[in-house]
């Protein structure tokens, strides 16, 4: 009775993490979408078609991060070849990612788009540059 018991609390448990976690990536995407809508002023149908890349994109970021944190945690480093490929597949993605917000958006948004991109990049450089000197 006991091991029944156990057994059906760790698949609830289970159950109830895969399911937040869904909801998490879902609640990144929407962000991700309201902070374009606002900065882009975005009509309904190109928010329509935006969504699915973000959830893509959300999705495809948490599994680099998971491959990335396996790496750390096993004590070994990736190969230069692996960390090539890493480069090449992100700008890959990059480059996918930007011919396809390219034909949704209008000129302007998408200028707008690629300025915000960048602006996050230096951030996000100036960011990392600060955690290496701490």
């Amino acid at each position: 009775m006991k091991k029944t018991v156990s057994i059906l609390f760790l698949v609830f448990a289970f159950t109830f993490a895969a399911q937040a976690q869904k909801e998490g990536i879902k609640l990144k995407a929407e962000q991700l979408l309201k902070e374009m809508t606002t900065a882009l002023s975005l009509t309904e149908e190109q928010q329509y078609k935006i969504k699915p890349l973000l959830m893509a994109q959300v999705i495809d970021r948490k599994q680099v991060s998971e491959k990335k944190k396996e790496l750390k945690e096993s004590g070994k480093k990736a190969s230069v070849a692996a960390l090539k490929k890493m480069k090449e597949e992100k700008i890959a993605k990059k480059i996918a990612m930007n011919s396809k917000m390219a034909t949704i958006l209008n000129k302007e948004q998408f200028a707008k788009f690629e300025m915000i991109a960048k602006e996050k990049k230096k951030n996000a450089k100036i960011k990392n540059d600060q955690k290496k000197t701490n």
